[in-house]
């Protein structure tokens, strides 16, 4: 009984939107480096605003969705988990948009003091 509702829950947590994307030429560690990657960028980002340098951290925040809009064509859904909300095309120009725009509002504002 266990064992059909595990298969019962992994069939609920596939992406419909991915159904006939096929899956990716990287090894399954490759893929969970990639997006280890993203979320040490995010921490990074994290504590550049803690520490009150929000420039860098937007530039750095900016960067990352920018990262993953690319890591999302790579990683299989399954990988990226809630970070695969709908298909690949969809996920990647909207985080790579939002990453762009990011870094020109960070990028554009003049410093303080100047």
């Amino acid at each position: 009984m266990p064992q059909r509702i595990g298969q019962a829950r992994a069939r609920l947590l596939v992406n419909p939107h991915d159904r006939a994307v096929p899956p990716s030429p990287l090894s399954m560690t490759v893929q969970r480096l990639l997006v280890g990657l993203f979320v040490l960028f995010v921490a990074t980002a994290a504590v550049l605003f803690f520490l009150e340098h929000w420039r860098r951290g937007t530039v750095m925040l900016g960067g990352s969705l920018i990262y993953l809009g690319v890591t999302r064509w790579l990683v299989d859904s399954k990988i990226m988990g809630v970070l695969a909300v709908r298909s690949r095309k969809f996920d990647s120009s909207f985080t790579i948009i939002l990453g762009m725009a990011m870094l020109w509002l960070a990028l554009s504002v003049d410093p303080l003091g100047s």
